[in-house]
């Protein structure tokens, strides 16, 4: 496993082999490329890249107004350094928005596109509760251990304390003015891509009890994407790439292997 910065400041980890396409992964606003641990390691004969988007981890943000338009530069940037011409793309939650951000303008780097944990068309009470969440950030500034109830059962909780300490550290070192900025972006998303312009293959995933992106959302998104499928992960909350690491893997393994 390689790690590195590109000349654009993104840290990324790179773990190169013969493959010729690799599998590019996006994480979630407020964590990093960490949380992709359970699929780097199964994927590990595959070339694979994980990196810290935006103001996350390692990698800085130097503008005042962000747009995701500046999160698909920041990939395509990223791509161009390393070499890669197409990718399987998979993004988690706001990675997931980047994701689509980046289809719609990017469709031809593409041999197929993931969505995990991706939101669509909030209800007026879904958005209340995450306006609520992104005013008390505000207000506090520092994020609340209260999401790890919501991205995991109480039961993994239980079993896998390393987990919970794992990522509350991750939490606990976001720098909150960047943070801030990014989170703006998932709050107040709009649902305005241009969906038409995504023609590859999608795989749109949730989790049976996600409650941010939840299987209504997932099933909409399917329908507004050509050429998409829909999998929902059996007992999996938010971070199901880490609770239900297994099944995830499987999904996107099978999936790939129909694109590559």
């Amino acid at each position: 496993m390689i790690n590195g910065t590109d000349s654009s400041g993104t840290f990324y980890l790179l773990n190169k082999t013969d493959k010729k396409y690799p599998i590019v992964f996006i994480h979630g606003v407020g964590l990093t490329h960490e949380i992709w641990k359970p699929q780097l390691d199964y994927f590990k004969d595959s070339t694979t890249i994980s990196f810290d988007i935006l103001g996350h981890g390692k990698t800085s943000l130097n503008k005042s107004n962000i747009s995701f338009d500046d999160f698909s530069e920041q990939l395509v940037d990223l791509l161009r350094e390393l070499k890669f011409d197409k990718i399987h793309l998979v993004g988690f939650s706001i990675g997931s928005l980047i994701a689509r951000n980046f289809a719609t303008k990017y469709n031809e780097r593409l041999k197929s596109l993931t969505l995990l944990g991706s939101i669509f068309k909030r209800s007026e009470e879904q958005q209340k509760i995450v306006n609520d969440r992104f005013n008390l950030s505000k207000k506090n500034l520092k994020l609340s251990k209260q999401a790890l109830k919501r991205w995991f059962t109480d039961k993994y909780l239980e079993k896998n304390p390393d987990t919970y300490e794992k990522i509350s550290s991750i939490l606990e070192k976001n720098n909150m003015e960047s943070f801030l900025k990014v989170y703006k972006l998932f709050v107040f998303h709009k649902n305005n891509e241009a969906f038409q312009n995504i023609k590859v293959n999608t795989l749109v995933m949730t989790g049976e009890n996600d409650v941010g992106s939840t299987i209504d959302m997932s099933k909409k998104l399917s329908k507004v994407i050509i050429n998409s499928q829909l999998k929902v992960i059996k007992g999996g909350k938010h971070l199901c790439s880490i609770e239900c690491a297994d099944d995830v893997n499987i999904a996107i393994k099978n999936f790939i292997e129909l694109n590559d």
